[in-house]
């Protein structure tokens, strides 16, 4: 076989061309994401942009190289960040193309910065890789937390519709961003010298193989964990609410009558024990609600779970409360982790003065943020731990309560579009089941609304687009996972020595 000097990955694609081309490698590793699944082609395509990468000139050339392909990687993941600028578009749509281009960049920066150091630090070749490679997976766990965080379509997610996303229950979703890159890296890590031959990378590719297919195995008998079901059924309803529909006052009442018959509809099976109705279900604010509450809950003849707006005084709320037999508001889950620029503005009381305000929030300038995650415990009904649509990305928020024995999600996914956006946040939800051992109960306004058991599969769905409900049995918590006991830090510790040990020669 040919040999290449160590100048040829250098001569590859230089220039404007070489920028084209590592922003197409950046959009293939993003193909592995949901809906598309190609975690094969993801795992190529990253391990040429590493390697492109660990033998780029200089420190410069790392970081030019890291950027593209991580902007094109971001611009594919996160597409669907124009629909909510479609919903209006006669007033936001002009924005559309900015907010996507925005948020490549600043996807693609969490790539650029791993690879500034690699290159500043390590070695060209192997150790660079290993470099940028642990850098990656930091990167990942600092979007999780950083600016309030959005770790979404972090690399680990490429697993999420495999058996090796159950590995999630001893190392998160960081942990699985940690598979990504070895199995990526693992190919190069032979390479070495002045001179590379194609041939060296087929040891460290057995080892790439080795490494999924010992993952794939372990999650394959995870998957045979018994699942036990409890004696308590639970009606998700969905209404189809289309976002561009929902305020407008006519449809209002179309949506409330499909929320009506819905909960009403006789059951197939045993009686619900409870009906959960998604995230702003209804067009008006609890303080008016006046006898629509008793309505509801005569319709459903149950506890009714709901996703409504309030408000206490100036402030305004994203809320989930409990609604008892005859009417009663028992209690009441505010949203905590808003999103920014939707939910609320970053000094919004100033920025109101000259007329910005929340995008998506329909009180007030946006939207204040509750006093935490806590759990609800309805009658009747064993502890939950409620996630209103965005907090459901956030793995953390999930050890910060203790005594949940299940996950409600209610959302409004109308803002994501019908192509991408739904289905990653579907799996995002799924992935937190995993990580957990709680089975999530999953409303949505227009989908996917879901039951979810504690292994991460979908039991029973709706798709989008559909009016209808589910009555699902709600399965029994699993033991407490390794993930929920030790969190994040083994991952984050692990990728850290790895980073300190690829400079170790450079340092020498």
């Amino acid at each position: 076989m040919p040999r290449m000097t160590a100048d040829a990955p250098r001569s590859w694609g230089r220039g404007w061309r070489g920028g084209v081309l590592d922003l197409l490698l950046g959009a293939g590793v993003a193909l592995g994401q949901v809906p598309w699944g190609l975690w094969p082609l993801s795992l190529l395509a990253l391990a040429i942009v590493v390697w492109r990468v660990a033998h780029a000139t200089g420190r410069r050339g790392a970081t030019w190289r890291a950027l593209a392909a991580g902007t094109g990687y971001f611009a594919l993941a996160l597409s669907w960040i124009v629909e909510p600028f479609l919903v209006e578009p006669e007033i936001y749509g002009w924005m559309a193309p900015f907010a996507l281009l925005l948020m490549a960049l600043g996807g693609g920066i969490f790539w650029a910065m791993p690879g500034w150091l690699a290159g500043r630090l390590a070695d060209p070749g192997p150790r660079r890789a290993m470099a940028f490679g642990a850098g990656l997976v930091l990167s990942d766990w600092l979007r999780g937390w950083i600016f309030t965080g959005f770790p979404w379509a972090q690399l680990g997610h490429i697993w999420i519709d495999t058996p090796a996303a159950q590995a999630a229950a001893f190392i998160g979703a960081t942990g699985l961003s940690a598979l990504t890159v070895s199995a990526a890296a693992l190919p190069l890590a032979f390479w070495s010298g002045p001179a590379l031959q194609p041939r060296g990378a087929w040891p460290g590719a057995a080892l790439s193989a080795l490494l999924v297919a010992t993952f794939w195995a372990g999650g394959l008998s995870r998957l045979d964990t018994p699942v036990q079901l409890r004696d308590i059924t639970l009606r998700l309803v969905q209404p189809n609410a289309e976002q561009a529909l929902k305020w407008d006052p006519e449809w209002a009442q179309v949506f409330w009558q499909r929320l009506l018959q819905e909960s009403a509809a006789p059951p197939e099976g045993p009686a619900p024990d409870a009906v959960i109705w998604p995230e702003t279900a209804v067009s008006f604010p609890l303080e008016v609600a006046g006898d629509a509450l008793p309505i509801l809950s005569e319709a459903a003849n149950a506890t009714v779970l709901m996703g409504i707006q309030r408000s206490d005084g100036p402030r305004f709320y994203n809320s989930l409360i409990e609604v008892r037999p005859g009417g009663a508001v028992a209690q009441v889950y505010d949203k905590f982790h808003l999103v920014p620029f939707g939910e609320y503005i970053p000094w919004g009381d100033a920025m109101a003065r000259i007329g910005i305000r929340a995008f998506a929030a329909q009180l007030g300038n946006g939207y204040s943020a509750g006093p935490g995650p806590h759990l609800m415990t309805p009658a009747g009904l064993p502890p939950f731990q409620p996630l209103i649509c965005y907090e459901a990305i956030f793995p953390q928020h999930l050890r910060a309560v203790e005594g949940a024995e299940w996950l409600l999600q209610a959302t409004n996914d109308a803002w994501f579009g019908t192509v991408s956006g739904p289905y990653q946040h579907l799996a995002q939800a799924r992935l937190r089941a995993i990580e957990s051992g709680l089975p999530m109960m999953r409303a949505a306004n227009t989908g996917i609304t879901a039951a979810i058991d504690p292994l991460g599969r979908v039991t029973a769905e709706l798709p989008l687009g559909v009016v209808g409900h589910i009555d699902a049995a709600l399965p029994a918590p699993l033991p407490r996972t390794w993930w929920m006991r030790l969190g994040r830090w083994p991952t984050v510790l692990a990728a850290l020595a790895l980073l300190l040990a690829s400079l170790r020669r450079r340092r020498r």
